[in-house]
This record gives structure tokens, sequence and C-alpha cells, in this order.
């Protein structure tokens, strides 16, 4: 959508889009069982203004089992159906772009995963086959699934990218930057402890472990020329503890807290890196995560990160979100675009002696906030994997490489504490 504010497209779409009609509707067809409306909403998120005009983007997410109904149908009906269903927000689209200098090329939704298992008839695989015509079809379906959520400060240029095929001379990258790594000696980590739980097993709650980096896709050393990505691999810096706090006020400069990770990390001559995510309400939490390695290396990009100014660090500090686990529509909001942290959310630098705390003020954004309600309200369902980088722009300094990632599971609020934030006297 074009030329028009957040704020003034989510009273088109109340006053407009949701009308008590719609709801009627819906309410009829869970009545007679027709069909389970599993899970869906409307999403608006703001783009990249254009000609210093102020744009956003409206979605219809929509989940829906369809039971075997239709199944006597042609499978040309049933599309017909479900495309009514996204009309609304089509017809959005066309209204905004009348005033807009750019006509947006029309962009028809792909259904998928829209065929019941109760369809065992002829008629059945054919619409299987007609909604999944082939593989590449359904990586592509995914992949835009996963980037639903347009971030306002992301890295991409484009507001809809289509993933396309890596050059096969990636392979052969992925392979040198592998084998120039330098030998990571390890740190030992019985001393740090944080009170969230680290656990490894695939299936415990209210925990943290390391995600692995090529869960990631990270820029690649050609990005400049051809826009490649390449799984991001081996971290910088190890995630040696996790906090998770509440208090009645926000939480700052939790570094400062007397025999904290990072705290003992100094005492050992290592550097640590703290990332405080703040998390409003009437009750504040903070989940904090410490980064630790034994030295910056001179002149790289983390460092210049690290002692550079907050213009600088806003500018290439990046969060890659993903929810592995989780329901639908938090799934889709969330999405996996890169996100520039410091572009989208106030970001706080305190730099130490052997430390830099950056505490990242969640509820400073609308979308972050509106976003962040969904996840609280189901946290307890939820797996969330963020990996934190940073952002590189020039040939110079690419390929970009983690500086950690972790995998925070079936949080409980119930097991944060409230932390004593004492000053360290040294």
């Amino acid at each position: 959508m074009y030329g028009i504010g957040v704020e003034m497209m989510m009273e088109v779409m109340l006053s407009y889009f949701v009308p008590g009609s719609m709801r009627t509707v819906v309410h009829c067809l869970d009545m007679y069982g027709r069909i389970l409306r599993v899970g869906g909403g409307f999403n608006i998120s703001p783009l990249k203004p254009r000609n210093g005009r102020p744009r956003s983007q409206v979605q219809h997410l929509m989940q829906i089992d369809l039971k075997g109904w239709g199944a006597g149908y042609i499978p040309s009906f049933q599309q017909h159906c479900l495309l009514q269903m996204l009309n609304s927000v089509a017809g959005l689209r066309e209204w905004f772009s009348q005033t807009d200098e750019r006509t947006a090329p029309p962009r028809i939704p792909v259904m998928v995963n829209m065929t019941s298992a109760s369809l065992s008839s002829e008629k059945g695989e054919k619409l299987h086959a007609s909604l999944h015509p082939s593989a590449p079809m359904e990586h592509a379906t995914a992949s835009n699934r996963n980037s639903v959520m347009m971030e306002e400060y992301s890295d991409d240029d484009e507001e809809f990218q289509i993933a396309e095929a890596e050059p096969s001379g990636l392979e052969s990258d992925i392979k040198r930057i592998a084998l120039e790594e330098e030998p990571v000696v390890p740190i030992d980590l019985s001393c740090f402890s944080g009170n969230l739980r680290h656990d490894d097993r695939e299936n415990a709650r209210d925990c943290w472990r390391i995600s692995e980096g090529n869960n990631f896709r990270v820029r690649s050393k050609h990005f400049c020329f051809d826009k490649s990505k390449i799984p991001a691999g081996k971290h910088i810096m190890d995630l040696v503890a996790v906090d998770w706090f509440k208090d009645t006020k926000r939480m700052d400069h939790v570094a400062k807290r007397q025999g904290c990770a990072a705290q003992v990390a100094s005492e050992k001559g290592l550097f640590s890196l703290i990332v405080n995510l703040q998390v409003p309400g009437s009750t504040h939490y903070s989940m904090v995560f410490y980064f630790v390695t034994k030295e910056l290396v001179p002149g790289s990009l983390l460092e210049r990160f690290v002692d550079g100014d907050d213009e600088f660090r806003n500018s290439r500090l990046k969060l890659i979100p993903s929810v592995p686990k989780g329901s639908w529509i938090v799934r889709q909001s969330v999405g996996s675009t890169p996100c520039l942290l410091g572009k989208a959310v106030d970001c706080n630098y305190i730099r130490g002696p052997k430390y830099l705390e950056i505490d990242v003020d969640i509820g400073s954004s609308t979308v972050a906030k509106g976003v962040l309600g969904l996840v609280v309200g189901v946290i307890t369902t939820l797996v969330v994997d963020m990996a934190f980088l940073v952002q590189a722009n020039t040939t110079d300094e690419l390929p970009e490489r983690l500086v950690s990632a972790v995998r925070v599971s079936h949080i409980e609020l119930k097991s944060a504490i409230v932390p004593k934030l004492d000053t360290d006297p040294s």
C-alpha cells in the first residue's frame, strides 16, 4: 500500500474491512461445521518511505482446514471461494494505488496446505496437484510465508523478494570461508551462570540453548554484486549465560550487577557483549544474553562496532528472528526477515572497560510492541531463535558472520526473578 500511514490504515481497515456481516458469516460457518477456521487476522506493517511519502503494507492472513468441504466440486470453484475471502485487501490495494504515482503490479496470493487429509477421491488428488504444482513452488511459498512480516528497517532493498537459486560458486566460497576461520580456543563455561537454565534437549522447557549458525542465512562475499546469501556457519562469540529478570520498572545497565556473567568474564580478562531485551508492561521483563570472547580482533567489523559511535552502531546492529515452534499467526507476524534493531527500536549502548551492553527497548516501537503483545500471551508455547550480527555493507566487510545465536524454549513468566542491580564498588 502506498501513501498512507499505519494509524490511518488501521482506521480504514476497522471501519470497512471487518464489517458485522463478515462476523456473521464466520459464525455460521463454525456453527454448521463445514470448515474449521484455524486462525488468521490482518497484519499491518510500515514500509520504507518513497519520495517522502509514508507507506504501509496490509496483509490478510488466514489458515483454514476445509475438512472435506467442496470435495465434490471442481478445484477452480474452491480456489474461487478462497480468493473471494481475500478480495477485501485486494480492493484496498487498488483503492490506494489510484493516488500513487507508481501502480503496484497485482500479486496473486498462493494457497498452500489447503487440502484435507480426508480427500481420497480422484478429484481430491487433482486438487492437491493444482495447489502443489511442484517442489520448487512449495519452497518459494515457504520462503514467502517466513518473510510475511515486512520489517520497517530490514536489510532488504525491495518489499517483496523471491528466493533465487544460489550460484554454484558459492559452495566453494562456503568451504573456503570455513577453512580460513581461525580455530576457536574453547572458553571454560563452568564458571558462568544465569538464572535461566541451559538445556540442550530437544523437548526441554523454560530454558535456552545455542542455535546452530547454519539455521540462518547471511550476506555472502559476493552480496554487493548478486545479493546472494549463505549459511552463517560458526559464531564469533560464545553465549555463556542467560538471565530472565522482572521488576516494577525498566531494568537498565544490568552488567553492573555484582556476580553477573559479564563481571565474571571481565575478571578472567575476557570481553563481553550483553544484549538486554527489555519487555514493557505492568511488570517489566528483561531477557539478558551474555556473549563472551577472549579478545576482539583488531580492525574487525565487530571491534569497529564496539568502539564506534551510537550512529554507526544503530546502522549496523542486526537481528534475524525465527519461530520454529508456535501458533501460526505468531509465526506469520514475526517472520524471519533481518531487522536493523537500532533503526527499529531505541537502543542504549553502555561501554564498560571489558564489555559493551546494549539495552533494547522493545516498547519504543509501536509495531514491535504489537507483535510482542501476540508473543507474550502465548510465550509458553513458543520456541524462538534469535541471531545477532553486525551488518556488513562493503566487499571488505563481507561475508557477514554471526556474533552468536540463541534458542529460547517455552519460557515461563513466573520463572523470572527480581535482580539486585548493585553498582560494582570497584
